[in-house]
């Protein structure tokens, strides 16, 4: 992508895809999971959440995003709902853990686990 200074990969239209990747495979690692147990799900409405799997007889799912303070999405709601997930788990760039509902904990992406 012939990327050399950090500028360049800020502003560089890819980077959300590419981090939201990078921090997708970390978090499989760190949950000790095989690629069989991962699980992306969606809904013809558009609903979609980027990771789900099942650790210690829980339903969990992750949702990454590359943003500075992410909210709580009709999207994960929805997933919320339709899975009864147990927890969801906001992954993100930042610094701060904070929850956005009594399932959804936003967690940078260092304290995923």
């Amino acid at each position: 992508m012939n990327i050399s200074t950090e500028a360049e990969l800020k502003s560089n239209p890819k980077l959300g895809a590419s981090w939201e990747g990078f921090a997708l495979e970390e978090t499989i690692k760190v949950f000790k999971l095989a690629h069989e147990e991962c699980f992306f799900w969606n809904l013809h409405s558009g609903a979609e959440l980027d990771l789900v799997f099942m650790k210690n007889s829980k339903l969990i799912g992750c949702e990454f995003k590359f943003s500075d303070a992410p909210k709580l999405e009709k999207s994960m709601q929805s997933a919320l709902d339709e899975l009864g997930l147990e927890e969801l788990y906001v992954v993100y760039p930042g610094k701060r853990a904070y929850a956005l509902h009594e399932k959804v904990q936003v967690v940078p992406l260092g304290e995923v686990g």
